[in-house]
């Protein structure tokens, strides 16, 4: 699998996407990256790194695009920029799939504009993998659609039953829809009128689960608007960063505070493992033609690493086709008429 990798975007870009990919093409020798970005700096970095030749090239880009750049501006402006050098890559069958830590509004506007919506897809869904008690859930949308339709909800669902099935190895998810209570009859018009077309779909769909219930990790799937969405991602990210300092300075105010600290050490490094953004790499971009990691902007060395194996499988697996032929098996047919 060739990905490749929006190697300016992000915060601490251009450093951490360059480590990320040696890192991923010394793991895993089936992946090949292609560096989207500044040729010059790219390549004295790479330079001084090790790893197979082979593995890495580097395509130049003149532009790139900051995380404060409007949209209309940056698509109409910068033809060069980096994320769109790589999503070209990919429109032309010369990459399998994009990775960028980058503008995500800009990143999802390029993969419609380059390479469109897998067929019969209205709106594509970013789809975050969220820790939970039992196992880990997947969150969509998380922030690419702020409105949506109670058919773009159902689409969601439908997307996110083929990403379990394919890449998380469960052949039955559970899928739940985000609501104020359990009963059908409770929330907004957008999730009633939601609530309705997923309990016809044929998927295994159980019902309404409220906020505080999400984490207790009965549903494989919860969805939701992109508004509620990236609102539940960031509240969860930060809840558990905070979680983590509130124990320490509780622990260290103590007088034995240093002696208890030793023995829930090895804990709290699970727990900071477990709730790491870094540890899942990014959130796939479901429904478009074609495969596109979305990376949080302060990721990591590890989590750029992970994201490319994550593109990688979601190419190799073929999910955007897997997504089409759900949405397409969902859709009502036309009556026939017959002529009497």
């Amino acid at each position: 699998m060739r990905v490749a990798l929006d190697a300016m975007g992000g915060d601490n870009a251009p450093a951490v996407n360059i480590e990320g990919a040696a890192e991923a093409v010394n793991e895993w020798p089936d992946i090949e990256v292609v560096l989207v970005g500044d040729g010059e700096l790219l390549q004295k970095e790479l330079s001084v790194r090790k790893y197979p030749k082979s593995k890495i090239t580097v395509l130049h880009a003149s532009e790139s695009i900051t995380m404060d750049e409007q949209l209309s501006q940056a698509l109409r402006r910068k033809k060069d920029s980096s994320i769109r050098r790589a999503f070209e890559l990919v429109k032309a069958a010369e990459a399998d799939a994009v990775v960028s830590a980058g503008h995500s509004g800009i990143t999802m506007a390029l993969a419609l504009l380059l390479i469109g919506t897998a067929k019969g897809v209205e709106r594509p869904a970013i789809a975050a993998l969220i820790p939970s008690l039992k196992k880990e859930f997947v969150l969509l949308d998380v922030g690419a659609n702020v409105d949506c339709t109670p058919q773009n909800l159902l689409q969601f669902a439908l997307m996110a039953d083929a990403y379990c099935r394919l890449i998380l190895d469960r052949p039955k998810p559970k899928i739940a829809l985000l609501s104020i209570g359990e009963e059908p009859t409770k929330g907004n018009e957008l999730t009633k009128e939601a609530f309705r077309l997923l309990k016809a779909a044929d998927i295994n769909f159980f019902g309404n689960m409220e906020g505080r219930d999400i984490f207790k990790g009965d549903a494989d799937v919860v969805v939701c608007d992109g508004f509620i969405g990236n609102v539940v991602l960031k509240s969860s990210e930060g809840l558990a960063e905070a979680t983590i300092k509130m124990l320490r300075k509780e622990i260290t105010s103590l007088t034995t505070g240093r002696i208890g600290y030793f023995f829930i050490k090895s804990a709290l490094k699970n727990f900071k493992k477990k709730t790491d953004y870094a540890e899942y790499g990014g959130a796939p971009l479901l429904g478009i033609n074609g495969t596109c990691i979305i990376c949080h902007g302060r990721s990591t060395t590890k989590a750029i690493k992970n994201a490319v194996r994550m593109a990688a499988d979601f190419s190799s697996k073929r999910v955007y086709e897997a997504i089409s032929e759900e949405i397409g098996q969902a859709q009502p047919r036309e009556k026939t008429v017959v002529a009497g």
